[in-house]
């Protein structure tokens, strides 16, 4: 069942990527929520895929998280969020983490992690400059 709300940036949900093709997301995954409520997109989420398999390659876009926010696991395996995944999804692809009967949970990240996915996505767009100092 869809969450009924607009979700924070920073909450982690599950998406359901059915109906997508490869090389696309295809599943149900964990994801942290990039964007806020903007006007006129009540329905429309920004998003990044989160995997618990390790990159092949160290690259800017695929940021380790501090912890693992799933509910039912082990907050100390490693978690990457794939920002080269970055994605808008409608609102009714996301609900929380099913931990019991009629119970749901929809854990926040840390600001840490949140700012280093949008870094990540940053470089995955190719607009790198952004990051530099203005002088």
């Amino acid at each position: 069942m869809p969450i009924g709300f607009f979700p924070p940036a920073g909450q982690i949900l599950v998406c359901d990527f059915s109906g997508f093709q490869p090389p696309e997301m295809i599943k149900h995954r964990p994801v942290i929520i990039l964007s806020p409520k903007l006007p006129n997109r009540s329905e429309i989420v920004t998003l990044v895929p989160l995997s618990t398999t390790a990159p092949r390659h160290n690259l800017p876009f695929v940021v380790r998280l501090s912890r693992n926010y799933h509910p039912l696991e082990d907050d100390t395996l490693a978690v990457w969020a794939k920002c080269d995944m970055v994605m808008n999804v409608s609102r009714q692809r996301l609900d929380g983490f099913k931990i019991g009967r009629r119970k749901w949970a929809t854990p926040m990240a840390s600001e840490e992690d949140l700012h280093a996915v949008r870094i990540g996505v940053i470089h995955d767009l190719g607009l790198r400059d952004l990051l530099k100092t203005q002088v």
